[in-house]
């Protein structure tokens, strides 16, 4: 379940691009979510990893520790 509070001018025109297709506002916001959600994870999780750096390995320490021959 996920509840938005929208600006007036977003609810209205959604409101009205249901009322003339039929559908539901339901159905727009979980198809804007879906056309949008993997780009907006890549950019945010991108952002944090740069904020928020872990731990990085060299190529070197990578084959040592699965013993893989160079």
């Amino acid at each position: 379940m996920l509840a938005i509070r929208l600006p007036g001018e977003i609810e209205a025109r959604l409101a009205a691009l249901a009322a003339k297709t039929g559908r539901t506002k339901t159905f727009y916001a979980r198809e804007a979510i879906l056309e949008h959600l993997d780009e907006m994870e890549d950019k945010y999780l991108a952002i944090d990893r740069m904020e928020n750096p872990g731990k990085r390995w060299t190529l070197n320490e990578l084959e040592q520790d699965f013993d893989v021959d160079s």
